[in-house]
């Protein structure tokens, strides 16, 4: 059970504040409900009898916020090639609510971006598990959107440029200078 102010973490959707604890009759039926504010004034209303069951939960401490900060910081785990499923391991992560792999899909979805580009469905995914993270990180290390939006760019880009630059930095190398079949003196 949670209580009016509580921060909690309505999977799928983020990390809000409980505003108030509301009965409503919906469908004739009373039940009753919290009610979340969410990041961008928006209100959501998770009925109290289902909380758990739908996987809402604290959101985590401070010493569990630098965790998270800590997997932005690594390289990236093995995902599958086909994107299909991929796409669907990665929406799994997401379903699960767990900060950690919502960390893990972050940053994967991140590196990939930065070396190949990312289809439309992913872009969204990379969007939605990055907005869901940042409102999480923003109420536990108690700082602005801003804030925690820049600390998770700079995490990722600094992991990038640790475990990808040089990879990326030899392959546009050997592309421009191995030469095509052909194009050698015979001497």
């Amino acid at each position: 059970m949670f209580n009016v102010g509580d921060k909690i973490v309505y999977p799928m959707h983020g990390a809000g504040t409980i505003d108030a604890i509301e009965e409503k009759d919906i469908l004739g039926e009373k039940q009753s409900y919290y009610i979340l504010k969410m990041p961008g004034e928006v209100k959501v209303m998770i009925p109290t009898a289902k909380a758990e069951e739908v996987g809402v939960r604290n959101i985590i401490n401070k010493e569990s916020a630098d965790k998270v900060l800590g997997i932005l910081e690594k390289d990236e785990t093995e995902m599958d090639k086909n994107w299909n499923k991929r796409y669907r391991d990665n929406m799994d992560k997401m379903k699960s609510g767990d900060i950690y792999e919502i960390a893990d899909v972050v940053r994967n979805l991140s590196f990939k971006q930065k070396e190949k580009g990312l289809s439309t469905g992913e872009k969204k995914m990379l969007n939605n598990a990055k907005q869901i993270l940042v409102s999480e990180l923003v109420l536990a290390e108690h700082a602005t959107q801003d804030e925690v939006e820049q600390l998770v760019d700079n995490k990722i880009n600094t992991s990038f440029m640790m475990f990808r630059s040089e990879e990326v930095a030899q392959e546009s190398v050997v592309n421009k200078f191995i030469p095509f079949e052909g194009t050698g003196t015979n001497d």
